[in-house]
């Protein structure tokens, strides 16, 4: 079955570059994202309940994006965290790609809103 994007949105207090240090750092991932993170040069390796999944940063601009690409990801997917402020409301607009199967579309945006709400009590908002 053919996987498809799935572009999501939040909006945070917290500022771009406080969000891309929780995007980035292994301090801060494994406080919302991962149980443990390993970097080595452009490969992060996330661990999940004893797991390791390798992903490759293939664009990093400072406070604005970084995208992953994993190690077994079909070609053309990624997970892409893309961050910016709103110029009507200030506040901190965070845009996720992430990509998966149709019928699966529902259940992976309730977990990337378990995820945000964690991230959101690490950010303070």
């Amino acid at each position: 079955m053919k996987r498809i994007p799935v572009d999501l949105e939040y909006i945070f207090k917290a500022s771009p570059a406080i969000l891309y240090t929780f995007l980035t750092t292994p301090a801060c991932l494994v406080r919302w994202f991962c149980d443990g993170v390993d970097i080595n040069g452009d490969i992060y390796t996330f661990t999940w309940n004893g797991s390791d999944e390798d992903a490759e940063v293939v664009d990093d601009i400072e406070e604005e994006k970084i995208r992953f690409v994993w190690e077994n990801a079909d070609e053309g997917e990624y997970l892409e965290f893309r961050m910016y402020k709103s110029p009507v409301t200030e506040e901190t607009v965070l845009e996720i790609t992430d990509f998966t199967e149709e019928r699966e579309v529902d259940d992976l945006r309730r977990l990337w809103d378990s995820q945000i709400k964690n991230l959101r009590q690490e950010t303070g908002g």
